[in-house]
């Protein structure tokens, strides 16, 4: 069974940065893509980032593009989200996943693992 677990969340002032860590942990599939998704209260979970295993193609939704990056270390089983400038409409909870078939990488009922997510707490 794969295992997700978050790290890096946290209270920080608006402009400032965080950086989210997701271990990954028992894999027996190839991954296809691992991801970011967010939830703020009251809302639905929403896509943040993505980076494609095959050829690390990364993919943002436009509220975080140029602001966010999501990268992988050299063994691939961790996943990071480095987050910059960051606003109060980033406070959420923050998910990690991964998929193990191809498909869009927006498509959060694609994904077959999730973390118990982390929470980011950004003050105006």
């Amino acid at each position: 069974q794969v295992q997700l677990v978050e790290s890096g969340g946290g209270l920080v002032q608006a402009g400032g940065s965080l950086r989210l860590s997701c271990a990954a942990s028992g894999r027996y599939f190839s991954t296809y893509a691992m991801g970011w998704f967010r939830q703020a209260p009251g809302n639905e979970r929403e896509f943040v980032a993505a980076i494609r295993w095959s050829d690390s193609s990364t993919y943002y939704a436009d509220s975080v593009k140029g602001r966010f990056t999501i990268s992988t270390n050299n063994a691939k089983n961790t996943v990071y989200l480095q987050m910059n400038s960051m606003k109060p409409e980033d406070t959420a909870v923050y998910y990690c996943t991964e998929r193990i078939l191809s498909g869009s990488v927006y498509d959060e009922k694609a994904y077959n693992y999730w973390g118990q997510g982390t929470q980011v707490t950004v003050s105006s």
